[in-house]
C-alpha cells in the first residue's frame, strides 16, 4: 500500500443499482402486475398473428446511454436456435420505461414493430430522459411480458463531478467455458459495460467441447448467424449482465471470420471475393439484430457504423473504434509492420479520433480499440518479433496516434482479443527504451476463450519476455474481466478473474490492483 491511503479513490459508497438477488424478486413481483402501457399500436390492413410461448427467451438489454436517452432491446425467438421461430409476419411490442421496478410511476412507453426482416428485434431508443438517472424497463407482446431490465442514463453534460464504474470485457468462446464472470461482474454492479469484441465465434461445432455451438459448421448464412448469436444470448449469466445494466459494445474478428481485414476473409483462397461480402453482409445484419445499438447502426449491405462517441459529462470521453471494417490486410513481416500505407483505422475513423481526441474537454480521455496498442516483442533479446494482428503490425499509424497522446489529458486505452491481461505503459516510442510514457493502456482477459489456461506454462512462455517488454505491469492468464472506478483524480482498476469456467458456478477474486493517477501517464500496480 502507499504510505498515503488517501491516495487511493475510495471504494463507491452503496451502489447505485439493486443487488442481483433484490433485482430477480423485483422481477418476479412485476411480472405480476397488469401491464399499463398503450394499447398495441395495429398496422393497417394487418392480421395479428398468434404467438407461441417463450416469445422472450432471448431476454432484454439496454445500450449506448446518453443524457437523456438509452436503447431498449429484445428479440422475439421461442425457438431461438431454430430462426426464432416467429410468423413471417410484423409483430407490435409494447414497451415501458418506469422510475421504479415495480412500475408504479411510468415515465415513457410506446410501441415498436418486429418485423422478420430484421430478426424480429427490436430496438426502442428510449428519449425524453432525465440524466444520471436509473430506469427499468420492459416489454409485453401476444400477452407475454418480458423480464425486467434496468438502466442508467449518462450524466449531464456539463457536469464535472461523479465517478463511473466501468466492467471490460471481450471474448466469450461457447465452446471453451462458461461464461460464469458475469455472476462476478453482476455483483460488482458496474454502471456500464464495455465490450470490446469477439461477442461469438464463428467455429464450427466440436463434440468434445464444454458445451457444444449449434448447427454443423460454421455460420455463412444470415439465419446461421441469428442461430449462433441466440445460443450465446440463451446463457443465463449473460443475459442476467446484460438486463443488470447499459451495455456499449464493439465488434472483432470472430463476429465474422476469424483475422478478417476490410473485405478480406482470412482464406481469400477458400471464399470468393463476392462469397465473403455475402458473408460480411448476413454477420453484420446478425450482429445488430442482437446488439443495443442506435438506428445508425443499421447496416448497409456489407457496411456497418460502429464507431461512435458517448461523453459521461466532464468526467469521461469514451471513443468506441471499429479496427476491423477499415484496416488494410495484415501484414507478415517486420517490413510489412512498419510499411506507411497501412492504416488500421481509415483515414476517416482516424482524424475522427484525432479531432474527438484535441478537443475533448474531458478529464479521462478513453479509447475502446479491440486490439492492443502496446508494443508486444515475441523475440527474447535482440531484434524484434512483433504480433501482428495487434496494432503492432500497423505501427506507423500507431506511432503517431501514440505522438498524439502527449497532447491528451489522461488518455486510456481499453482493449482485448488476447485471452489474457497485458497492463501496460505505452510509450512515445516503443524503439526507444527511454522515450517518455504517454498514457495507459488495459488489455482484458477472455470471458473464457482459452478455457481453464495453465498458469505455470503461460509464464513460462510469456515471463522471459519481460525483459524485452519492460512496459508490461502484469500479465496473466486467468479468465474474467477488469473493473474500473473512474473519478476526477484517479482510475482505481481491479483484475477480476474467476476460479473456473469449465463447470456453472465459479468463486472469483482480485488478482490485480491497479492505480493511474490524472496527469501521471502510465500505470502504478498496487499491492
Amino acid at each position: 500500500m502507499p504510505a498515503d491511503d488517501r491516495a487511493l479513490p475510495a471504494q463507491p459508497a452503496r451502489r447505485r443499482f439493486l443487488a442481483g438477488s433484490a433485482l430477480a424478486l423485483g422481477a418476479a413481483a412485476v411480472a405480476q402486475l397488469p401491464f399499463s402501457g398503450t394499447a398495441a399500436a395495429v398496422v393497417p390492413g394487418a392480421v395479428a398473428p398468434a404467438l407461441p410461448d417463450g416469445v422472450f427467451t432471448l431476454g432484454v438489454a439496454s445500450g449506448d446511454p446518453l443524457p437523456d436517452a438509452v436503447v431498449l432491446w429484445t428479440r422475439l425467438a421461442p425457438d431461438p436456435l431454430n430462426g426464432g421461430g416467429m410468423p413471417d409476419a410484423p409483430v407490435t411490442v409494447e414497451w415501458q420505461v418506469a422510475d421504479d421496478r415495480r412500475f408504479s410511476k411510468i415515465v415513457r412507453k410506446g410501441t415498436a414493430q418486429a418485423v422478420p426482416e430484421r430478426g424480429h428485434s427490436v430496438h426502442v431508443d428510449a428519449t425524453g430522459l432525465r440524466p444520471g438517472r436509473q430506469y427499468w424497463y420492459r416489454f409485453r407482446c401476444g400477452g407475454q411480458i418480458s423480464p425486467v431490465g434496468r438502466t442508467r442514463t449518462a450524466p449531464s453534460p456539463l457536469s464535472s463531478g461523479g465517478r463511473l464504474r466501468i466492467a471490460l470485457a471481450s471474448c466469450q468462446n461457447w465452446q471453451q467455458g462458461f461464461f460464469t464472470a458475469y455472476a462476478d461482474m453482476r455483483a460488482q454492479d458496474p454502471d456500464l459495460v464495455l465490450f470490446v469484441g469477439d461477442y461469438i465465434y464463428e467455429s464450427t461445432p466440436v463434440a468434445t467441447s464444454v458445451r457444444v455451438h449449434e448447427g454443423t459448421g460454421e455460420p455463412y448464412s444470415l439465419t446461421q448467424y441469428r442461430n449462433r448469436y441466440a445460443q450465446y444470448r440463451t446463457d443465463p449469466d449473460l443475459q442476467a449482465m446484460h438486463a443488470h445494466a447499459p451495455w456499449v459494445v464493439t465488434f472483432d474478428d470472430h463476429e465474422v471470420d476469424n483475422d478478417y481485414a476490410g473485405q478480406v476473409p482470412q482464406d481469400p483462397a477458400k471464399q470468393s471475393h463476392d462469397a465473403f461480402v455475402s458473408r460480411l453482409t448476413a454477420a453484420y445484419q446478425a450482429y445488430y439484430e442482437h446488439m443495443p445499438v442506435r438506428a445508425a447502426a443499421v447496416p448497409d449491405g456489407p457496411h456497418i457504423q460502429m464507431y461512435r462517441r458517448f461523453d459521461y459529462g466532464r468526467l469521461i470521453r469514451l471513443n468506441v473504434l471499429d479496427t476491423r471494417q477499415f484496416r488494410s490486410d495484415q501484414a507478415i513481416t517486420q517490413a510489412g509492420a512498419q510499411d506507411p500505407a497501412l492504416t488500421m483505422l481509415g483515414a476517416e475513423q482516424r482524424a475522427w479520433l484525432l479531432s474527438g481526441l484535441n478537443r475533448s474537454p474531458a478529464r479521462w480521455n478513453v479509447i475502446a480499440s479491440q486490439i492492443m496498442m502496446a508494443e508486444t516483442d515475441l523475440q527474447p533479446g535482440a531484434g524484434k518479433l512483433w504480433y501482428y494482428d495487434a496494432w503492432d503490425g500497423y505501427q506507423t499509424e500507431r506511432d503517431a496516434m501514440l505522438k498524439v497522446f502527449q497532447h491528451v489529458r489522461n488518455p486510456l486505452v481499453l482493449s482485448g482479443d488476447r485471452h489474457f491481461t497485458m497492463i501496460s505503459d505505452l510509450k512515445k516510442d516503443f524503439a526507444d527504451p527511454s522515450s517518455a510514457v504517454v498514457g495507459a493502456e488495459f488489455v482484458g482477459t477472455s470471458i473464457s476463450s482459452g478455457g481453464d489456461q495453465d498458469q505455470a506454462a503461460f509464464h513460462q512462455q510469456w515471463d522471459p519476455l519481460k525483459a524485452d517488454n519492460p512496459h508490461w505491469k502484469v500479465i496473466d492468464a486467468h479468465r474474467g474481466y477488469h473493473l474500473f472506478d473512474i473519478a476526477h483524480e484517479t482510475v482505481f482498476a481491479q483484475v477480476r478473474v474467476v476460479d473456473t469456467v469449465l463447470g456453472k458456478k465459479s468463486g472469483a477474486s482480485t488478482q490485480a490492483r491497479l492505480l493511474v493517477r490524472s496527469g501521471r501517464p502510465g500505470v502504478q500496480l498496487l499491492p
